[in-house]
């Protein structure tokens, strides 16, 4: 005589989550984003609505001629046309020279010895001064009478005072001496995230000095090199106090920030000052550009390398 097996209790129906809290945990939202909305409200306040103030104030000329009227006014003349060439002309060589220096000094850095943190701190320093105070101290040491140039007055290398500052080469060195500590502490972060074992690695396998840095640290490093020279470039674009201490603000270092404050503030111009920092942007972001897509063609790997991969 077969024995039925006792029948098994139905399953209790799962109860559908329901609610908003629920949908929205189910797609991956829950409460702790909530804490992004101080954030997102700040950037909101302090980046996005002036940002588009300035763009809608740009779009509005004072004497008339359309909404681009300032924009073709800028480019039809001349002398502030010129501005866009001066700012860059400061800006790129300025970034390149501070991440091209950075390089060889982070390398040598990046290894454990005695004074290293004295070394770094030296390096650093610069940042801590500020525009103005190394501004005052290049007037100071390569003024007409400045030390330097008594130096070469007194050896006899030339008879008259070289002229290094009020002019481009004041400003460039100032943006070098204020940009370095950035560039630098950048590049070294990157330097010690490639794993040292790599160059020994190839070292054993017969590659010098040269080859190790071209095959290995060079490559891993480009992404890191990339995002430098664009922060480097976006904090020296932006330059105005050097360019009017130590530089010529009415002819040779002209940038487009003294162009948009002698809009704003001499000429009471505000929509055309608006322009000019709308242009400013714009010029940015096509370098920026230019650089992370030369960064994508001549490296394809991952962003990190080395420990920090």
């Amino acid at each position: 005589m077969a024995v039925e097996a006792p029948a098994r209790p139905p399953k209790a129906p799962v109860p559908r989550r329901s609610g908003l809290r629920h949908r929205l945990a189910e797609r991956g939202v829950d409460r702790v984003l909530l804490l992004l909305v101080p954030a997102v409200l700040v950037v909101g306040l302090l980046f996005v609505y002036p940002m588009l103030y300035g763009v809608g104030l740009s779009l509005q000329p004072k004497d008339g001629g359309g909404p681009l009227g300032n924009y073709t006014g800028f480019f039809e003349d001349p002398y502030e046309r010129s501005t866009v060439w001066k700012t860059l002309r400061l800006a790129v060589p300025a970034a390149l020279i501070n991440v091209g220096a950075s390089v060889p000094i982070a390398y040598r850095l990046r290894g454990r010895f005695r004074g290293r943190r004295l070394l770094t701190a030296a390096l650093v320093l610069p940042v801590t001064l500020g525009t103005v105070l190394v501004a005052d101290g290049l007037l100071r040491y390569l003024g007409p009478k400045g030390w330097f140039n008594r130096v070469l007055l007194d050896i006899g290398l030339v008879d008259e005072p070289v002229r290094l500052i009020y002019n481009y080469w004041g400003v460039l060195f100032s943006l070098i001496i204020t940009g370095f500590p950035f560039a630098f502490l950048l590049v070294l972060a990157y330097m010690s995230g490639i794993d040292p074992t790599l160059e020994r690695a190839a070292a054993t396998l017969g590659a010098g000095p040269w080859q190790r840095m071209r095959r290995i640290v060079l490559p891993l490093l480009a992404p890191g090199l990339a995002t430098t020279f664009v922060l480097t470039f976006v904090l020296a674009f932006s330059v105005f106090p050097s360019a009017s201490l130590v530089g010529e603000p009415a002819g040779e270092t002209r940038v487009m920030a003294i162009a948009a404050y002698q809009a704003a503030f001499e000429k009471y111009d505000y929509s055309m000052a608006s322009t000019i920092a709308v242009l400013m942007g714009v010029f940015e972001l096509l370098v920026i550009s230019v650089t992370l897509l030369l960064r994508g063609r001549l490296y394809t790997g991952p962003a990190t390398g080395g420990k920090g991969s």
